[in-house]
């Protein structure tokens, strides 16, 4: 097995136009696809719709919540 020094210097001594492909490749490999991140949030949105449905959760109407964001309470010290 190699050690990550050794691999640094490796990657170091790459030709500038494979180095570009491992970088894409690594930085791809941290974080999940859109298509990946899509059916993760359609998983999630049914999960809510389950809940919703039987009344596990509060349902708060939108300008409910968009005043709370744009004008939250001031609370006293």
């Amino acid at each position: 097995m190699i050690d990550t020094n050794e691999l640094m210097s490796m990657a170091e001594s790459l030709p500038i136009d494979i180095k570009t492909r491992l970088i894409d490749r690594l930085l791809y490999s941290l974080s999940p696809s859109q298509k990946e991140i899509d059916e993760l949030w359609a998983k999630e949105a049914e999960r809510r719709v389950v809940e919703v449905r039987e009344g596990r959760v509060e349902r708060v109407p939108g300008e409910k919540v968009f005043d709370e964001i744009l004008f939250p309470p001031i609370r006293a010290i």
